[in-house]
């Protein structure tokens, strides 16, 4: 998952300032209040609803606008590659994934489409680039599934482009909002492979349909005085960020009824005023409303898919039609892992437990996870099982610098007799003769994720989510 370690993870986000929020304002007598929903109610919704809104922009913001976020990457329009994986050194990005080097492209789509261009990729070696719009969608993929390993040029247009497709562009995807972000993931087999992953990004290239058609540009989209984003702003603020981002996000079909509510009391595109002038009421309801909203997503997070072995498997993330107005699961999906796969891409099963329910911990017991002879994670490009410490969710130092083991070290680890292969997950080193095995875990709390790139989709298979016939072994004490 592409995770951050997004400034609206704190309770503190649906904190309710009297003196500085700006936030919806109510009908100040009883007859002009919408009849139909309190504003306890509205709140709540609305949290849920914009939650994924907000953490997109938020995201945006110190990647594409402000330079001095410490986060940034690159203008818009323009492609960074990022040429490593991550460490322990690491500290921005909780559950990071230290298998497929990463690039960004953050998109303005507003004056004309971009076209994204990929070389050809050695098949053995997987790539996937993802789109994802301000609304948290993933509206399509570019790479190995999902185009093949192919050179091609992908054209990328924004929600009310009617423009015509140039020839030789292989697909065009239309976001559905005017900012949007494509992610790419290079995998990297092993330490010494960096220099080939590099020679894969540099054939990554990013240019405007003028560009690319090596005619005039149209008219410049207006400049935009975009809201500064932190997390104190955002205790203070939500409504207004949200405010601004939908004036980018033109409403879809299933959508349209929310906006409406929300419009009715002051939320939407240019909406929000002053929440001084709110009454006592109003403002003790929106604050609990919204703390009631952030409830409801840790809950949905929290219950997500089906416990299996001790693990959680579920298929959050998709796209406008996947979530098809369940704006609690699209909120869930984004709190668990903002820029997460779709299923058919990548899937995550995720343990704190061993498999009798009990929390993994180093200081306490040492573990092993045990694939039966052909029963490793069925997929298509590769699997890993990435250590992160319980407590923070990074990856952890330790004297062999492994920070997870996957499907392309294996002919370096050793089989059992009967061809299953274990797994030593411990803080000590389990002997030099295992050493090969072993997955250097913290001295206390663990989690543990899987990732399934490509998963297969015929039987043994770990889709549908928490319904497949491959399951994840449990995790055991010894």
């Amino acid at each position: 998952m592409f995770t951050k370690r997004e400034i609206l993870r704190s309770a503190a986000f649906t904190g309710v300032s009297i003196a500085t929020t700006s936030l919806p304002v109510w009908a100040q007598t009883t007859a002009d209040r919408p009849g139909f929903l309190k504003a306890k109610d509205v709140a709540e919704a609305g949290f849920i609803y914009g939650l994924p809104i907000v953490m997109n922009y938020a995201v945006m913001y110190e990647y594409a606008v402000d330079r001095n976020s410490g986060q940034f990457k690159a203008p818009f329009n323009q492609l960074k590659n990022e040429p490593n994986v991550f460490t322990y050194k690491d500290t921005a990005i909780p559950t990071p994934n230290s298998d497929t080097p990463y690039s960004f492209v953050w998109m303005d789509l507003r004056a004309e489409p971009i076209i994204l261009s990929v070389p050809a990729v050695d098949p053995k070696r997987y790539y996937s680039v993802m789109l994802c719009d301000g609304n948290t969608y993933n509206y399509g993929y570019i790479g190995t599934r999902a185009t093949g390993s192919e050179a091609g040029d992908y054209m990328v247009v924004g929600p009310d482009w009617k423009g015509a497709t140039p020839h030789g562009i292989k697909k065009v995807f239309r976001s559905g909002t005017q900012f949007s972000v494509a992610g790419y993931r290079t995998q990297l087999f092993s330490p010494d492979d960096l220099d080939n992953v590099k020679k894969v990004q540099a054939g990554y290239t990013v240019q405007t349909l003028s560009g690319y058609l090596k005619q005039a540009p149209p008219p410049a989209a207006p400049a935009i005085d975009f809201p500064k984003i932190d997390k104190e702003l955002v205790k203070t603020n939500f409504f207004d960020f949200l405010d601004f981002a939908l004036q980018f996000a033109p409403a879809e079909a299933n959508e349209k009824e929310m906006r409406a509510q929300l419009a009715r009391i002051g939320i939407g595109p240019g909406k929000s005023l002053n929440f001084k002038d709110l009454s006592i009421e109003d403002k003790l309801e929106i604050g609990l409303g919204m703390k009631e909203g952030e409830r409801k997503v840790d809950e949905a997070v929290a219950n997500a898919g089906k416990a299996i072995n001790g693990w959680r498997v579920s298929g959050l993330p998709g796209d406008s039609a996947h979530y098809n107005g369940d704006w609690l699961k699209r909120a869930a999906a984004a709190k668990a892992g903002i820029y997460g796969n779709d299923p058919v891409e990548a899937m995550y099963p995720l343990t704190r437990s061993d498999s009798e329910g009990q929390t993994l911990d180093g200081s306490k017991h040492n573990y092993t996870l045990t694939f039966p002879p052909g029963q490793q994670p069925p997929v298509n490009a590769f699997w890993s099982l990435t250590m992160y410490d319980g407590k923070t969710q990074l990856l952890i130092e330790n004297p062999i610098n492994r920070y997870l083991v996957n499907s392309p070290m294996l002919p370096a680890m050793k089989a059992n007799p009967d061809g299953s292969l274990t797994l030593f997950v411990q803080n000590k080193s389990p002997g030099a003769d295992k050493e090969a095995n072993w997955l250097p875990a913290p001295n206390g709390p663990i989690y543990l994720v899987m990732r399934l790139y490509w998963p297969k989709t015929t039987p043994p298979s770990i889709l549908p989510a928490g319904e497949g016939t491959w399951q994840p072994p449990g995790v055991k004490r010894v």
